[in-house]
């Protein structure tokens, strides 16, 4: 089971921005991180979001979004939005724990919930929402190598942010971070 000591902090955006202080979270969401069991060894799977979205548009991301009401935790609202978005059938994920809560400077406060996958299962992408699913080799997000740190001028002040560029795909922000936190936790996690 993937899990940190009782009492750590928030992970998110303000990680590698010393002296910012992340915002109130005002909406709670959840992520699933799909791991593939593939016979080469894991995957993870990732969707690119519609370039017409409002919020995000064109972002690289996991399965995931917005608590609703009915929700009874955050594994729920994870399984919930990965059927909603790429067809997923809860049934298939056995949940094996969860990341660090992560909040964004948008004001969410995302649980990232990490799930194990054995094929085969069905993906169908909902296509108001997901351009394309596809899976990245969890080997690569696990190279501390392939962690970059970019920034930006953001509200008036130098932003500092992971990238983790695979192939032609640009994967940053939340996901990012995200991702950089599963491989610290996987680094430290005993076999």
């Amino acid at each position: 089971m993937l899990a940190r000591p009782p009492g750590t902090r928030p992970r998110g955006d303000h990680d590698l921005n010393p002296g910012f202080v992340p915002p109130p979270a005002q909406t709670q969401a959840s992520v699933l991180v799909p791991l593939i069991d593939r016979p080469d060894g894991l995957t993870v799977l990732l969707t690119q979001r519609t370039a017409h979205l409002a919020d995000h548009a064109g972002q690289i991301s996991f399965p995931g979004g917005r608590a609703e009401p009915d929700d009874a935790d955050a594994v729920v609202t994870a399984l919930r939005e990965a059927q909603e978005e790429v067809g997923l059938p809860p049934e298939c994920v056995r949940v094996l724990g969860r990341l660090d809560t992560y909040i964004t400077s948008t004001r969410y406060e995302v649980t990232p919930v990490v799930g194990l996958i054995r094929p085969p299962f069905p993906v169908v992408p909902d296509p108001h929402e997901v351009a394309e699913v596809f899976e990245v080799p969890l080997a690569f997000f696990v190279d501390r190598a392939n962690h970059e740190r970019h920034s930006r001028e953001w509200q008036g002040r130098r932003r500092f942010f992971y990238v983790l560029p695979y192939q032609d795909r640009y994967i940053w922000g939340a996901t990012a971070g995200m991702l950089v936190n599963l491989a610290l936790l996987l680094q430290t996690t005993p076999p």
